[in-house]
């Protein structure tokens, strides 16, 4: 698998890369680099776990909790819930560590692990280096040192969870959602009972599709990557909105009244104006990644906000918050990060604050999101490369400097190699549709043929 962590976690095939033995040996190393560093000081530690539906996850939160419980923590283990609700967990609980075992947008045989620190956030890069190397310490046949006796960890569950996070995603709501129509695609994952529940309690009308999650079905043909399913029920419905999550309802999209997509920069301009309103937004910032739609960018500039940009991954743009105690940022993907209340995207969260702009106003999404125009932006993924190779490619780096003279200051050029799956990502953006697709093919060509395998 190459390093293990990647922009989120560790991610693989579920019992090819990612095995029980490697979630077991990762949540031991966890818990021993976790008590190095002195989180654990002055009392018994404590996880908290959850997973999103897949099968495998069965087997692996086994793992997880049989490695930690094994390393002297004891578990709390709250079964499906989203990514966003773990992390929120452990924070409000006070628990020293959270794992989320989830491969988020990634297909059904995919499954991942994330960790969270005290707090609910996601661990440092220096931290996630500490524990891999601790565990091929271990894996080489280093002994553990094990707790035994009553020092060994407790395990029970903790079903209080879903109605704490229920009611915290309810309570921060600045007004309710009475008279809106909305349709829910839960992707058949983590959220498939959290968010039609917290939608229902805001006062929202709720249709739900893809909510009958069967272990198997996660992620297929719905969701936040295939909006296809929430366009035409919301036009079927006569619905005010649709929303659609991941696998672990870290992500939100949306879909207007006419059944047009509206994607995260849309939905972060959105909700930017609405913070600005309550005074809510500090500084007049948001971050962003790089990926973020030009049209984003010239939207902030017009309603005097500024942009703060980051490399690509939550996590970056959740440490550019922090650091200057930004309260709004995330990715195009649908990523969105409310700092006031919440530790890491939440999809839940940020289709209610959307829909809640919706009914404060009484304008439709199509009027709000219409706050920005979208630039044409082709996006290819292309796979089976090395993508290690991205930055170092001279042929690459030629193509490149070619299609930016090409597209002058009426486009962009992105390359960037994913973080959790073996591609290299082509993005380019122009002010035409039909040159943004010319180049992003020719680029991808080059891609196919100076980074193959």
């Amino acid at each position: 698998m190459g390093r293990l962590f990647g922009t989120d976690g560790v991610r693989g095939v579920a019992n090819a890369d990612l095995t029980a033995e490697l979630a077991l040996g990762l949540s031991v190393a966890a818990a021993h680099v976790l008590a190095e560093a002195g989180t654990f000081e002055g009392h018994r530690p404590t996880a908290v776990v959850g997973r999103d539906p897949r099968a495998s996850g069965e087997f692996l939160e086994a793992a997880v909790v049989a490695g930690l419980a094994s390393a002297g923590v004891d578990v709390l283990r709250v079964g499906v819930l989203p990514t966003p609700a773990v992390a929120y967990l452990t924070g409000a609980l006070g628990a020293d560590l959270g794992v989320m075992l989830s491969a988020s947008h990634n297909a059904m045989p995919d499954n991942g692990i994330k960790f969270f620190e005290r707090g609910g956030h996601k661990l440092a890069d220096q931290l996630e280096d500490r524990i891999e190397a601790v565990y091929e310490e271990h894996r080489t046949g280093a002994p553990w040192d094990r707790p035994t006796g009553a020092g060994v960890g407790r395990v029970k569950s903790y079903d209080e969870g879903f109605e704490q996070y229920v009611s915290h995603l309810t309570s921060v709501l600045p007004n309710r959602l009475d008279g809106l129509k909305i349709v829910l695609d839960e992707a058949h994952g983590a959220a498939a009972q959290v968010s039609p529940e917290a939608f229902t309690r805001a006062g929202a009308e709720v249709v739900t599709i893809g909510a009958e999650p069967d272990g198997l079905n996660i992620n297929d043909g719905c969701g936040s990557t295939h909006l296809g399913l929430l366009r035409a029920a919301v036009v079927e419905h006569s619905a005010d909105l649709g929303i659609a999550h991941d696998g672990d309802a870290d992500r939100c999209l949306a879909v207007d009244h006419t059944g047009a997509d509206v994607d995260g920069d849309q939905i972060m301009a959105v909700l930017a104006l609405a913070m600005r309103e309550r005074s809510a937004l500090r500084s007049d910032t948001v971050v962003a990644t790089v990926m973020s739609n030009l049209g984003f960018k010239l939207a902030m500039e017009r309603e005097g906000l500024s942009l703060v940009q980051t490399a690509v991954g939550d996590r970056y743009v959740l440490e550019e918050m922090k650091r200057h105690d930004y309260a709004l940022g995330g990715e195009q993907s649908g990523h969105v990060i409310i700092l006031d209340h919440a530790t890491t995207g939440d999809g839940t969260l940020t289709g209610l604050l959307l829909a809640a702009r919706i009914a404060q106003t009484g304008r439709t999404l199509q009027d709000l999101a219409s706050v920005m125009d979208r630039l044409p932006q082709v996006l290819i993924n292309v796979p089976d490369v090395d993508r290690s190779r991205v930055s170092t490619s001279e042929e690459l780096r030629a193509a490149v400097a070619d299609a930016e003279r090409e597209l002058g200051s009426t486009g962009r050029v992105l390359l960037r190699p994913s973080g959790t799956e073996p591609l290299v990502r082509v993005m380019v953006e122009a002010a035409d549709l039909d040159q943004a697709r010319s180049v992003a093919e020719r680029l991808a060509d080059v891609v196919k043929s100076a980074l193959a395998c």
